[in-house]
């Protein structure tokens, strides 16, 4: 399996669609912006961390 396909089915089975992750990201780019107590809550900002988590994992793995 080749980095884009692992990449595209690990967006599926963790987000449903590349447009989920693409929301959760750009959520991410807000909180770099605006993070400040009491803007986002803790679920949203561990969601965010999640993701780009996996991202980072994912790319390393297969490298």
């Amino acid at each position: 399996m080749g980095k884009e396909t692992t990449l595209l089915q690990w967006i599926e089975d963790t987000y449903g669609t590349p447009e989920e992750l693409a929301k959760v990201l750009d959520l991410n780019i807000e909180m770099l912006f605006y993070l400040e107590e009491d803007t986002f809550d803790r679920k949203e900002v561990q969601q965010v961390v999640a993701a780009l988590r996996g991202i980072v994992v994912g790319l390393r793995n297969n490298s």
